[in-house]
């Protein structure tokens, strides 16, 4: 056996339907977002996990918790998986940031990874401390199976670390959908990603609504 990484972001919010800007936001899930969290613990609960490990948001928090009740483990909650902060653009919409922030933004778009939003942070630098938060389960989790719940940037940008792909290029090179799993596998040879994208664990509906 080796370790393999479930990575969950979290389900649906205002800001990820309308598009905006909420990294250090502290916002909740839609109506529709508990319904996906709700639909992951249903589908997930009898899975063999060795641990959950959640940002401290509350979005991501309420997407693990479901399945932490119904299958009775511990939410085991790190700060270094919370979203990449936008400083001065929280809360707005790209239209805005780049009407007010037009130079940093045009800088963020070239190479997200060492240019960050206007009070921001750099990808590069999310990398470090979700990387930390990574080698921390490898020691405590060599073998089997453990859900990591975090956000779209901080999944991407832990993506493109995992598979040797340039950090500046996270916003062009990999998607992380809302309430989707990704799953990479901790082999001899180094990661190995085995699924992207998947929303199998929604219900119908949700699914239709989403094209899924």
């Amino acid at each position: 056996m080796a370790l393999t990484l479930y990575l969950l972001r979290h389900g649906e919010t205002e800001a990820s339907r309308t598009g905006g800007y909420s990294g250090d936001l502290d916002i909740d899930l839609s109506p529709e977002g508990y319904q996906m969290a709700e639909d992951f613990a249903a589908a997930y609960r009898d899975h063999p996990w060795e641990a959950v490990y959640s940002s401290p948001m509350r979005r991501t928090r309420a997407t693990a918790e479901p399945l932490c009740r119904q299958a009775g483990l511990e939410l085991r909650i790190r700060d270094g998986l919370r979203e990449l902060g936008y400083g001065q653009w929280e809360g707005k919409s790209p239209e805005e940031v780049r009407r007010d922030h037009h130079l940093d933004y045009l800088r963020w778009l070239a190479d997200a990874g060492w240019n960050a939003p206007t009070g921001g942070e750099r990808g590069v630098d999310v990398g470090v401390r979700a990387m930390a938060v990574l080698e921390e389960i490898y020691r405590q989790h060599p073998d089997g199976d453990v859900l990591v719940v975090s956000h779209k940037a901080t999944l991407r940008i832990l993506l493109c670390q995992l598979l040797g792909i340039d950090v500046g290029r996270y916003r062009d090179r990999v998607n992380i959908l809302a309430a989707s799993l990704a799953v990479v596998e901790m082999r001899e040879h180094g990661p190995l990603l085995t699924r992207l994208g998947d929303r199998s664990h929604l219900r119908p509906a949700l699914q239709e609504r989403l094209g899924t």
